[in-house]
């Protein structure tokens, strides 16, 4: 453990441009603390910060849980996005490169799900969407 950083889950909420940055601030805390590499840090960051825009526009906001996890063999960090906006009526499409309902480059969520190693969905249409990311240390 790191001397003088609790590494206990830590919950931001997402209502604004500037929560989002507050994200990725927490997101770069945590990933230090937890000893990934600069490489993995950035890609995490990159991620979060994704998917915190997305809970914002899309979900109407939200909140994001950053958690150090370990598995007996390596460290991590957890991230879980939870909104209670519309949900995502077609996954598939939302998950495919170039897709994009708002006019950017369409790589909020294919481009996050490449940048960490594990990333899990659930939506459903007017229920909200969950995503849950880890990034595990090399």
């Amino acid at each position: 453990m790191t001397a003088g950083v609790d590494l206990g889950p830590k919950t931001q909420a997402i209502g604004s441009d500037e929560d989002v940055v507050r994200v990725r601030q927490l997101v770069r805390t945590v990933a230090v603390a937890a000893k990934l590499s600069l490489v993995d840090q950035t890609k995490l960051v990159t991620a979060a910060s994704e998917l915190a825009r997305n809970t914002l526009i899309y979900g109407g906001g939200g909140t994001a849980e950053v958690t150090v996890v370990e598995d007996g063999r390596r460290r991590g960090v957890r991230i879980v996005f939870a909104d209670s906006g519309p949900g995502i009526a077609d996954l598939d499409l939302a998950l495919t490169d170039g897709y994009t309902t708002g006019g950017g480059l369409g790589l909020g969520l294919s481009g996050s799900r490449r940048l960490v190693d594990d990333f899990d969905i659930r939506t459903a249409p007017g229920e909200g969407t969950r995503i849950t990311v880890t990034k595990w240390s090399r």
